[in-house]
């Protein structure tokens, strides 16, 4: 069945010259843009996909629905957003699904926050900690905007004092000092729950990771994401000449409700961790004879 465009839609309107923006139609409304003056009601009934012309210059933009990242690279914000080569990751790794319950702290304007409640759904929630009035108010008016609002429960609170919510499914980490909070996460995670922590810097991932081997967490990792975007021209494919490197590293660790208990030989002086490392050594060993 086609979706019609009706008043109060919000749309992306992608130019001939390839500029793009979020506009809300209104009826009797305009927008004025660089290519000319669009009236609202000329986009009122037409189809996604269709194309609007203005009339004085006869330009023309496309018409379409905006995405998850139209909306984060044209929301209002005061924060760095965690970016979408990252955030993709982090909402797989979380294993964030329809019915996750998941913690998100530091919520800035709610960028992240929003990826989380989109793939949640209306049986899931994501539980939201914002210790700055002007972030939270920012991050709900974001929410609200793209109709997610619903799927999150969020509470202007400083974490240091403990979550109000426990045996959740994830919790992603992403304030100053997280290597302060690692043991509130693994109490609020319920057994086999997956924590995402967010690191601008390598001191800061040893920190983490120092703690981390403090608490019964397994299945640690550290990644760094990288991606490169191509210029899209099929006689002259490369690299477009500016990425975004480096935004942040992050660490993923599993909860267990404890240890299991090393077992060491009484009659050997190395333990099952030494006997592994020295058999991976001997293997290196015969490796580098058999390459010379």
């Amino acid at each position: 069945m086609k979706k019609l465009i009706k008043s109060g839609d919000r749309i992306v309107l992608y130019g001939e010259d390839g500029k793009k923006f979020i506009v809300k139609v209104e009826e009797g409304g305009k927008k004025g843009t660089h290519l000319g003056v669009i009236e609202f009601d000329s986009i009122i009934g037409k189809e996604y996909g269709d194309v609007v012309t203005i009339g004085k210059t006869q330009k023309s933009y496309y018409i379409l629905p905006p995405t998850y990242i139209d909306d984060i690279f044209s929301m209002k914000r005061k924060t760095q957003i965690i970016y979408p080569k990252d955030s993709s990751y982090i909402l797989l790794k979380l294993d964030i699904k329809p019915g996750s319950k998941v913690i998100d702290t530091g919520v800035g304007s709610g960028a992240m926050c929003a990826a989380m409640a989109r793939l949640v759904g209306p049986t899931g929630k994501v539980y939201a900690y914002e210790r700055r009035a002007e972030f939270y108010n920012l991050a709900i008016s974001n929410l609200t905007e793209w109709g997610l609002i619903d799927n999150v429960e969020i509470r202007l609170k400083d974490i240091s004092t403990g979550f109000d919510h426990s045996n959740v499914d994830a919790v992603l980490l992403d304030v100053p000092d997280p290597e302060n909070y690692i043991h509130i996460c693994w109490e609020a995670l319920g057994g086999g729950g997956i924590l995402g922590v967010i690191c601008p810097t390598t001191n800061q991932v040893s920190m983490v990771l120092e703690k981390l081997y403090e608490y019964p967490f397994i299945d640690i990792e550290v990644w760094e994401s990288l991606m490169r975007q191509y210029k899209p021209y099929p006689n002259r494919l490369r690299p477009v000449d500016r990425m975004v490197a480096h935004t942040t590293f992050l660490v993923f660790a599993r909860k267990v409700n404890k240890f299991i208990k090393q077992q060491v030989d009484s009659g050997n002086e190395a333990s099952e961790n030494q006997e592994i490392v020295w058999q991976i050594e001997q293997k290196e060993d015969v490796n580098n004879q058999n390459n010379c």
